[in-house]
């Protein structure tokens, strides 16, 4: 296997977290150089100063980086109506794929790519940087080693700043418009915490009923507000609000009832990871698991994808819990306009 592969960067004027992600292959070393595709030349000047010499070239299509770049790894960063079709050429040209959230505006219109990269042996993931995050890590190895026993309950919460949406430029980017960005705060930040949720539990979503709405009063046609309820697998019940309320910063947190006891996890706070247990203890008491502030990132996530299509990991993601994902937000979307519970598979 090769210890460094060529990557592919797809964007245009409306792709987002190339601020991170550029400099972020910039510093993995099984990056062999990046070619970027930006018909809009909104990124070419930060690709250049992240990347230098690492930066192979600068296309205006697709169809010519492909033809003369042939990376093994396309990284899609844009709006989600778009990502479908910008996947399945990267599958077409041999690639494997790492693509923005929420990857589509419809669940059947991921599913097929994902039996295309299985049948192809190609990765298809997405970019879950939280779940490289050390306190993220931490939950996942605790639960699996039986610390909780089986999982009674969830709760799932993260809001940001509703002050975003008081602003007419923000209002007309693809993450207020439904018709781009397939929802609002949902698809774009508590997917997210969603999938953190899964990650580390290890349980499936089997159907999902609740709200949504714009609380705040601003003429978007997304939801600033969804407040959710969750069956999973194994008899587990969550509850999830996904929401613009602040007026700046963000708010979040996970949290893990189980038969032996609970488990907190609140990343972007960089708190400790918090929980109790009474499994092989007389005396249960909380304890805590710290770690060095500003190790949240792209970079770890990024590198274990590139390192993945070297061979020498396993994926951070794979497709199907990437369907997962999208099934879960669609289905719920789906749920809250008819008011019904609706099953997700």
């Amino acid at each position: 296997m090769p210890k460094s592969i060529p990557v592919a960067v797809i964007t245009n004027r409306d792709g987002t977290h190339l601020e991170q992600w550029l400099p972020s292959l910039a510093e993995i070393e099984e990056v062999e150089h990046v070619s970027l595709v930006d018909p809009s030349g909104a990124f070419v000047d930060l690709a250049r100063k992240s990347l230098g010499k690492r930066l192979r070239g600068v296309h205006k299509t697709p169809p010519e980086m492909y033809k003369q770049a042939r990376p093994a790894l396309a990284v899609v960063s844009l709006e989600p109506r778009l990502c479908p079709a910008a996947i399945d050429a990267a599958l077409d040209a041999g690639c494997h794929v790492l693509s923005e959230k929420p990857g589509c505006v419809r669940a059947e219109d991921f599913q097929p790519l994902v039996r295309k990269a299985a049948m192809q042996h190609k990765h298809l993931m997405m970019v879950m940087a939280n779940r490289s995050h050390a306190p993220v890590q931490e939950a996942r190895r605790l639960i699996r080693k039986g610390i909780l026993g089986r999982i009674y309950g969830i709760e799932i919460h993260i809001v940001a700043d509703q002050t975003r949406l008081t602003r007419k430029e923000y209002r007309e980017t693809w993450q207020c418009i439904r018709q781009r960005g397939g929802g609002g705060h949902l698809a774009w930040f508590g997917i997210m915490w969603l999938d953190m949720a899964t990650y580390v539990t290890g349980l499936r979503v089997e159907a999902v009923a609740g709200f949504t709405g714009v609380v705040g009063g601003q003429p978007i046609d997304v939801e600033d507000a969804a407040v959710m309820s969750l069956k999973f697998n194994n008899r587990c019940f969550g509850t999830m609000t996904s929401a613009y309320y602040l007026d700046r910063g963000v708010q979040s947190h996970i949290q893990l009832w189980g038969e032996h006891g609970w488990m907190k996890l609140a990343t972007v706070e960089e708190q400790p990871l918090q929980y109790y247990t009474t499994r092989g203890t007389k005396e249960p008491r909380v304890q805590e698991y710290t770690y060095a502030p500003g190790g949240r990132g792209y970079t770890p996530y990024l590198r274990s994808a590139v390192r993945a299509c070297c061979g020498l990991e396993d994926p951070p993601m794979n497709g199907d819990e990437c369907l997962a994902l999208v099934r879960t937000v669609y289905g719920f979307y789906q749920a809250a306009q008819n008011e019904r519970v609706q099953r997700v598979t």
